[in-house]
């Protein structure tokens, strides 16, 4: 199983970034993806999730400026990030959640730097 995240890197804020995750080794369509996000010191918080079935949540103060999507042939997921500021500084991670009671599973990528800064 991989999960591997790419698009990070540095950006003014205001600025766009596309976050990319390229999963393999496991039925993609059947998994939940998520993005996490997490700075130095703090705990690993959820960003953006969208379901087997298309649909998307968002953390409160990421609304109306990222964007979760999946491509099911490609077996990605995306994280558009628009309008961004300093506070989303953070390494973002890629995690694939399958859940059908009792078989749980969650996997995760290696993650990929975001820096918003002047």
């Amino acid at each position: 199983v991989q999960l591997v995240e790419s698009g990070g890197g540095l950006v003014q804020p205001g600025g766009s970034l596309r976050l990319s995750c390229a999963a393999s080794g496991f039925t993609f369509s059947t998994y939940t993806m998520n993005w996490y996000r997490q700075v130095p010191g703090m705990e690993r918080e959820l960003v953006a999730t969208i379901t087997i079935d298309g649909t998307t949540r968002y953390q409160d103060s990421v609304k109306g400026r990222f964007t979760i999507s999946r491509d099911k042939v490609k077996n990605l997921v995306y994280l558009q990030m628009n309008s961004l500021k300093p506070d989303d500084t953070a390494v973002y991670y890629c995690n694939a959640v399958f859940s059908r009671w009792p078989d749980v599973r969650s996997y995760w990528g290696q993650g990929t730097q975001v820096t918003v800064s002047s």
